[in-house]
């Protein structure tokens, strides 16, 4: 296995993605982004001001030089509005990677599966690196990694919930199939031990906004789930020991009574 978070090409030797979105200032976010050791950070087009630099913006808070910016579509109900926000994105400057949501639901933020089919087909041809918010089947990353997806990013739980990860057995079966592309968690990991169970199914890597920003201190909670990241991948790569319906003794007496008794003369 590799050490490295590789996507495109490109390799990231942190397995941890983070937003910018939630924070209570954007010195708060610098800190966190710091802390958290992430070399990737995606930022909401929508959401930002990406056409008038004279103005502040949270844009002025991430260091380039270390961090990657990862533009995303959240906020998009519909395959055009992701690619019109996706084209504004590289036009402006901030990248031709995109993390491509298009909702379906205003209440759940449950991805339009055949939305985020027909803008990865278009945004692929475009020549952007696409990378989409996606539900937890199987059927439908397959169908966007042969549309060119460059990862997928199925989601452990909605979008800001912190329920963790809801369905382990997808999850299981999507490492299972999923070889040809990074497998990235996405939404609802809501504290340090829902990464880490993230990573433990075998998880490429994880992206979080809410579980960081909206934590009492968001800044010891980005150190956490970096620990946590890195714990859970050494975990996968380890192997975790069987799961056993009755106990097994860690200092078996296999071999200690018969010795005994032989150097007892029994």
């Amino acid at each position: 296995m590799s050490e490295y978070l590789q996507i495109a090409g490109r390799q990231f030797r942190s397995r941890l993605v983070v937003g910018t979105g939630k924070y209570r200032t954007f010195r708060e976010m610098q800190r966190c982004h710091e802390a958290s050791g992430a070399e990737m950070v995606t930022v909401a087009v929508r959401r930002v001001n990406v056409t008038d630099r004279s103005r502040e913006s949270l844009l002025d808070y991430i260091d380039t030089s270390r961090l990657f910016i990862l533009p995303n579509t959240a906020g998009c109900y519909s395959a055009d509005d992701a690619i019109r926000t996706a084209m504004l994105a590289r036009e402006v400057g901030l990248s031709n990677w995109i993390k491509l949501e298009v909702i379906g639901d205003e209440k759940t933020l449950f991805p339009d599966n055949a939305g985020l089919l027909e803008a990865t087909r278009a945004l692929v041809k475009e020549g952007f690196v696409v990378l989409p918010y996606t539900n937890d089947d199987i059927v439908n990353a397959r169908r966007l990694i042969d549309a060119g997806a460059a990862a997928v990013m199925p989601l452990a739980a909605p979008i800001g919930s912190g329920l963790g990860v809801q369905n382990q057995y997808n999850l299981r079966i999507l490492r299972e199939v999923i070889t040809e592309v990074p497998l990235i968690v996405d939404a609802g990991v809501g504290t340090a031990s829902d990464a880490a169970i993230a990573m433990e199914l075998g998880a490429d890597g994880v992206l979080m906004n809410t579980a960081i920003a909206a934590a009492e201190d968001a800044e010891r909670m980005a150190r956490a789930m970096k620990l946590a990241i890195e714990a859970g991948r050494l975990a996968y790569e380890a192997g975790r020991m069987p799961r056993k319906l009755y106990a097994s003794a860690s200092s078996p007496l296999e071999g200690v009574v018969s010795g005994a008794r032989q150097g007892a003369g029994v």
